[in-house]
């Protein structure tokens, strides 16, 4: 590993001035971005989902809870170990209490194409409050390509097709069926749109302990 060169506090202040520059130019950046993301256009969901958790079947509007806006956590299910995959339970671990994004009028759920009993028993286990529902038996995770079979719907991975993405990554004899993911929707009234995805990398910075590790001088995986 590689250690940060030694200087005196003039030059490491002088350096860190002209970094600030970058900073300041990365968050202008990212403020244009996130407009950008905000004008996206929208598509209505005409599908009828159902969603499952103990005691309660549910509609994507149902899912709400009222609210205008709605965050689906896409959480990867492994159905041969009966619970979520470790980076997603690493996600989901780090996810913060739910009252600010409710008083911005937004619920957030998580939700599994797993069996309901396995997914409650793994939440119980892990002791997320959070709402988190399974989708098994719905097109839901097809239709928003986190879980990938082709007999269902084409095949979008990270809004590539199999042909686009082995091209770019080389082939791949096993692409597996689970991806996570993040979904965004918008309520007008009882009419749901669909305005935003993301998966892979496009997820990483809602997970916090990954943005302090971004500060530190020896980074995400020091050895």
């Amino acid at each position: 590993m590689t250690m940060p060169e030694i200087v005196s506090r003039e030059e490491w202040l002088a350096t860190r001035r002209e970094f600030l520059v970058r900073e300041k130019e990365f968050t202008r950046a990212r403020d244009a971005l996130n407009a950008e993301r905000r004008a996206l256009p929208m598509v209505r969901v005409e599908q009828d989902y159902v969603f499952e958790r103990p005691g309660e079947r549910a509609s994507l509007l149902d899912l709400f809870d009222g609210r205008r806006q709605l965050i689906v956590h896409h959480v990867m299910w492994l159905g041969d170990r009966g619970e979520a995959c470790p980076s997603c339970t690493y996600h989901m671990n780090e996810l913060p209490a739910l009252d600010h994004l409710h008083r911005n009028d937004t619920t957030l759920v998580l939700v599994s194409r797993g069996p309901v009993e396995q997914i409650e028993a793994y939440r119980r286990r892990m002791g997320w409050p959070f709402p988190w529902y399974s989708s098994l038996g719905s097109d839901f995770n097809y239709d928003y390509h986190v879980t990938l079979d082709e007999r269902v719907t084409p095949m979008l991975i990270n809004y590539r097709t199999r042909e686009e993405y082995e091209a770019a990554v080389g082939p791949q004899a096993d692409l597996g069926s689970e991806l996570p993911g993040v979904s965004v929707f918008l309520r007008d009234g009882d009419a749901v749109f669909h305005t935003y995805s993301a998966y892979a990398r496009g997820i990483e910075t809602l997970m916090f302990s990954l943005n302090y590790l971004d500060l530190t001088p020896l980074g995400r995986n020091p050895v």
